[in-house]
């Protein structure tokens, strides 16, 4: 018969100690939501008008912060809009060390809806996004972020001014000036004029 009694050293191989635990927790916890919402994180930094060459490195400063700051993630409430307020702020740092005529919308690496529509109906779908993204880009920046949250990500206000840490009324009314901008730049764009709303 063996003496089956744990040591010291194999009861500390077997059992983490706090902060090892934390450490471990928080890694998977980065490496699960990077695996997930990466492409989610990529699309947003592009719609506010972060280069595709400077993507990869401003996926990675989102989750950087992501990293410093999950100890605040609240796991109660969506994880989406979160990560949404996060890429906003770095987009908007970027935006400001690169200069706002820097920070363009490229079309090019954007998610579709349909991956696979007819070559006709892909193009049609091409320029329709293009006008799109160009109005989107006249849209100022912190109406715009609402914009995406609440018509293209389909969040609730009271979920965007959480995300945004703004207060409810200013969501509200940043949204209604946003569809009127957008509108205005739409309609600008389809007549081939293209200026500033």
């Amino acid at each position: 018969m063996t003496d089956r009694t744990p040591t010291r050293e194999s009861s500390r191989e077997v059992i983490p100690s706090p902060d090892e635990f934390r450490e471990r927790s928080q890694r998977v916890f980065l490496e699960e939501t990077f695996r997930a919402h990466a492409r989610f994180v990529a699309n947003t930094l592009r719609r506010f008008g972060v280069a595709p060459a400077d993507s990869s490195d401003q996926v990675q400063e989102v989750f950087l912060v992501v990293f410093r700051l999950q100890g605040s993630y609240d796991p109660t409430r969506p994880l989406k809009p979160w990560l949404f307020g996060i890429a906003y702020r770095v987009a908007g740092r970027y935006r400001q060390a690169r200069g706002r005529a820097g920070a363009t919308v490229d079309t090019e690496d954007l998610e579709l809806p349909d991956p696979s529509p007819l070559a006709d109906a892909n193009l049609e779908t091409k320029q329709k996004q293009a006008l799109l993204l160009a109005a989107l880009e006249r849209v100022e920046l912190d109406r715009r972020a609402v914009l995406i949250l609440a018509d293209v990500e389909g969040e609730s206000v009271p979920t965007i001014a959480e995300a945004l840490q703004i207060p409810l009324n200013t969501a509200y009314s940043r949204l209604r000036l946003a569809r009127e901008e957008l509108g205005r730049a739409l309609a600008r764009l389809r007549l081939g004029k293209g200026g500033d709303a």
